[in-house]
């Protein structure tokens, strides 16, 4: 299984998790996250591992069609990476201010101030 496929799909099942039926959404934290083969899932479900194979990729298309959507983990990079860049020209430009280091923190973890 390919590193950044296993990223991508465990990254769009985080965001689109409640949007998945109960058995795609078991299917897919077993094999992406937990590592199962498709032949342990198959015989944790008693199905067979063609049916498994089967869920998964149709689970796969159906989050990347929400992605193509609804662009929440595009989105959500996006931000976290222009965050970064004012993270660092913060810490360079203003390394002594504490109130505006704080304000960047709470975006950051997503806290109130």
């Amino acid at each position: 299984m390919e590193l950044e496929k296993n990223n991508y799909i465990n990254s769009l099942f985080e965001f689109y998790e409640p949007l998945l039926t109960k058995k795609q959404a078991n299917y897919i934290q077993l094999y992406y996250a937990d590592d199962f083969s498709l032949g342990e899932i198959a015989e944790e479900y008693d199905v067979s591992r063609q049916a498994v194979y089967d869920n998964i990729r149709r689970s796969e298309k159906i989050l990347q069609q929400y992605e193509s959507k609804l662009d929440l983990y595009h989105s959500f990079v996006d931000r976290n990476h222009k965050l970064d860049k004012i993270q660092a020209y913060v810490k360079d430009n203003y390394p002594k201010d504490q109130k505006l280091n704080q304000m960047i923190s709470s975006l950051e973890t997503s806290e109130e101030e």
